[in-house]
């Protein structure tokens, strides 16, 4: 277990401290799918539903279990109802952002804008009969970024007080100032519409911070039950990973914006081994990571899949090799997801196609956009990607 020191009250300007955490908790090896068992995490966990408090939303549940079918046909992405709650800024984090802002305008900035993030994720993970691991991780902070004469500075604080933001968008204005020796051409930012006090949520119908551990691990350890039975199956990996992200935004132009996000991932690996030794299969990229909640991981049906997911992998083992040669290509939807990522994704990102950024996937072949756009063929005439965030 591992404990850091992150702000209590952190949006209410106080300088009390108090632990986040970070643990893994085994659970022996004897323990099976029909074994009782219990994780039990520190004292200082956030405060989860129990049992009792769960099945309350049974309604939710089966609901989710409803639109099973639905999700399946339409590789996950059939729209769900949204909950009618949006998020709202509590006031507290508002007057920092306002705090960051003014700071940043009095040290000379021409614009300004702050962004507080919380961010948290939930891990399980689990191998055959076990459970291997629990995590949880909870951080906060601030960035703030100043422009002065055309030249960008940022600066980032998890200090969230009156005084720690304060001092944040002065260094950020600081940093502007500085660099503005080395600059080349100034920064001019487009005309853009101020969008004040509004809020948005992703497409998730259930927090999965509100189902207790004791059922995310009930159902990872039953799904790898249901693959051991798959013949030549010998090993089993399957996770829960979640993710929600809760975005605070102001600017000098009278923007104020609030954002939840929640994202839902449930990662398995299964192994086949053929009977002489000789060769191992694997079976995963099973259910792609998706921007919802717990009911698109009860929509994947791992327990009902897992299975069939087995006696693939166990296929492979006999499977005849491919020829040398060259054949047409059919991506399955559960990988084409990925190919999209990489091959489009990555390189029409902005940052990284002027070449301000390198990180992880590179530079970009779309560069530079001036050049590019309206001329560079991506693929074949039927070929049609569209970037719509407002499609669920």
């Amino acid at each position: 277990m591992s404990f850091t020191n992150v702000p209590k009250n952190w949006h209410a300007g106080e300088r009390e401290t108090q632990l986040s955490y970070s643990f893994h908790t085994p659970i022996p090896a004897a323990t099976t799918a029909s074994s009782e068992y219990s994780v039990r995490p520190p004292t200082l966990r956030p405060v989860m539903t129990n049992r009792r408090e769960f099945l309350k939303q049974g309604t939710l549940v089966a609901g989710a279990i409803a639109a099973e079918a639905a999700f399946r046909k339409a590789h996950g992405l059939a729209p769900l109802p949204r909950e009618p709650e949006a998020p709202v800024m509590d006031a507290a984090t508002r007057d920092l952002m306002m705090d960051a802002l003014n700071s940043a305008k009095l040290a000379g900035a021409s614009y300004a804008d702050v962004r507080i993030g919380r961010y948290l994720q939930n891990f399980v993970s689990t191998r055959e009969q076990q459970i291997t691991g629990v995590t949880d991780t909870d951080s906060m902070g601030a960035g703030i970024r100043a422009m002065v004469n055309g030249t960008w500075g940022f600066a980032a604080t998890r200090t969230m007080t009156k005084d720690g933001i304060a001092s944040a968008a002065k260094r950020a204005v600081a940093v502007a100032k500085a660099t503005a020796i080395a600059k080349m051409n100034s920064v001019e930012l487009a005309p853009a519409p101020a969008f004040k006090d509004v809020s948005w949520k992703n497409a998730y119908q259930i927090d999965p911070w509100t189902i207790p551990i004791e059922q995310k691990a009930d159902l990872l350890i039953k799904a790898n039950a249901a693959a051991l039975k798959a013949k030549n199956v010998k090993f089993v990996f399957s996770g829960l990973f979640f993710r929600k992200n809760e975005r605070n935004y102001a600017d000098t132009n009278g923007s104020i914006i609030t954002q939840t996000i929640i994202q839902s991932w449930a990662p398995m690996q299964i192994t086949a081994i053929a009977p002489d030794q000789s060769d191992f299969q694997n079976r995963g990229s099973v259910s792609p990571p998706m921007g919802r909640g717990w009911e698109y991981i009860l929509a994947e049906d791992l327990v009902g899949n897992a299975a069939k997911w087995g006696e693939e992998a166990s296929q492979k083992l006999s499977a005849k090799p491919v020829d040398v040669g060259r054949y047409d290509l059919v991506l399955h939807p559960s990988h084409l997801w990925l190919t999209i990522h990489e091959s489009i994704g990555h390189p029409t990102e902005l940052d990284r196609a002027s070449g301000y950024e390198a990180n992880y996937a590179g530079t970009s072949f779309v560069a530079p956009p001036d050049k590019v756009l309206g001329k560079l063929k991506y693929g074949p005439e039927f070929m049609n990607v569209q970037g719509d965030r407002s499609q669920e």
